[in-house]
């Protein structure tokens, strides 16, 4: 799939106010797609933490990583949900409502801090998409997660 470029929308110019550049959504590298329409709703796949295909972060919160440093990457991994929809909508004011974020935080096994990283995610999705990014949201402590990333975030959105 490749994003469009369209002009950037409300919500991009809300992102780089914010400091973040929407990137370009990378191949797959396995048996999925980065986002999927049904209806009006997009599905995104797991998102993780990497610029230009690099993770910013790696290990389990609570250990190798702080839990101030994994919510910056759940914030990261959010725009990398974004770019994921963008590229399937083609503009990311088309989007109505976020109705639900998915995050899993790779988690010592004492960690019980997972909301406190995943706010990374929901308040950024606030800040960018207004009352449009207020969600339901489940934030999952795992074990491990793909490439020994901190954090993945999946959205859910509505769009017209």
């Amino acid at each position: 799939m490749q994003q469009t470029d369209a002009p950037h929308s409300a919500v991009e110019r809300r992102l780089e106010e914010l400091g973040h550049a929407l990137p370009p959504v990378p191949a797959p590298v396995a048996a999925y797609v980065p986002a999927v329409i049904s209806g009006n709703y997009v599905y995104t796949s797991g998102q993780l933490p990497s610029i230009a295909g690099k993770l910013t972060a790696s290990g389990k919160v609570g250990a190798e990583v702080s839990a101030e440093t994994a919510k910056d990457c759940a914030a990261l991994a959010a725009v990398n949900a974004l770019a994921a929809v963008k590229s399937v909508i083609g503009d990311l004011d088309r989007i109505t409502r976020v109705v639900k974020v998915v995050g899993f935080v790779a988690s010592e096994t004492s960690f019980t801090g997972q909301p406190g990283v995943i706010n990374g995610a929901s308040e950024l999705l606030g800040q960018a998409l207004g009352d449009a990014g207020v969600h339901a949201r489940s934030a999952v402590g795992v074990s491990v997660l793909p490439l020994d990333a901190p954090v993945e975030v999946e959205l859910i959105v509505e769009f017209q």
